[in-house]
C-alpha cells in the first residue's frame, strides 16, 4: 500500500519561513482533513508536496513509497501517482476537457491506453458527478462556474486514479448541491483506493 510521508518539513519562499516542522502520513484509501485560517501554510504545503519550484525545502523529508521525492519535478511526482486539485483551477483556452483528460490518461497508461476503455470510464464518472456530457467539448474551465470547475477537478481525479491526491479547498465556490456531489465523488474515489489530503476552511464538506 502506497504511503506519502512528511518528516520534520521546514519550508521557505523568497526568504520567508512558512512551514515549521510538519509531520504527516497518508496511505492509500485514507482521507485526512487539514483545516486552518488563511495564511497558515495549507496551500503552500500542497504546492511543496507537488514540487513547486519557488518553494525551498530547508529541512526534512518527503517520501513516496519509502523513496525521497523532494528533488523530483512535478511531472515526475504525478507519474509516480500524485495529484493536486487546485483551489483556483486554471482556464486552458483551445483545449477541450475530453482532449485534456485523454492526453493525461495516455501518459499515465502508456503501455495499454485503450480509447474504448477510456470512454467507458469517462461516461461512468460523468454520471457519478452529475455532469452533462456537453462539458467534455468545452475548453478546460473556460466559462465554468465555481461548482463546475470543482466538479471538473474531481472528474480529473476520478479518471487519473492517483495513489495520493491533495485537494486544495475543493469545496470553495460551490453551492450546497454541488458540494454534495463533490463530497460524494471524493468518497467514491477514497473507496476505490486513493489516499486524499483534503484542505478546507469549513466543516460542511466533512459532514458529507
Amino acid at each position: 500500500m502506497t504511503e506519502l510521508e512528511i518528516k520534520e518539513l521546514h519550508v521557505s519562499i523568497e526568504g520567508k519561513k512558512i512551514l515549521n516542522g510538519v509531520n504527516l502520513k497518508i496511505k492509500q484509501g485514507e482521507l485526512h482533513a487539514l483545516m486552518g485560517p488563511n495564511g497558515s501554510g495549507k496551500t503552500s504545503m500542497a504546492f511543496v508536496l507537488m514540487g513547486h519550484p519557488k518553494y525551498v525545502v530547508e529541512q526534512g523529508e518527503i517520501s513516496f513509497d519509502g523513496t525521497g521525492i523532494k528533488n523530483l519535478t512535478a511531472d515526475k511526482r504525478a507519474k509516480l501517482g500524485m495529484f493536486l486539485g487546485f483551489q483556483y483551477p486554471v482556464e486552458v483556452p483551445g483545449v477541450t476537457l475530453k482532449s485534456f483528460l485523454w492526453t493525461a490518461y495516455k501518459n499515465l497508461n502508456a503501455n495499454g491506453a485503450s480509447f474504448v476503455d477510456f470512454n467507458e470510464m469517462l461516461n461512468e464518472k460523468i454520471e457519478l458527478l452529475e455532469m452533462d456530457k456537453s462539458f467534455l467539448a468545452r475548453y478546460v474551465n473556460e466559462g465554468f462556474s465555481g461548482g463546475e470547475k470543482k466538479r471538473a477537478e474531481i472528474l480529473q481525479l476520478a479518471m487519473l486514479k492517483p495513489k495520493i491526491a491533495i485537494c486544495d479547498e475543493i469545496d470553495s465556490g460551490t453551492d450546497v448541491d454541488a458540494l454534495k456531489i463533490v463530497a460524494n465523488g471524493l468518497k467514491k474515489i477514497v473507496e476505490d483506493g486513493t489516499g486524499i489530503l483534503l484542505i478546507t476552511h469549513y466543516q460542511r464538506i466533512l459532514n458529507y
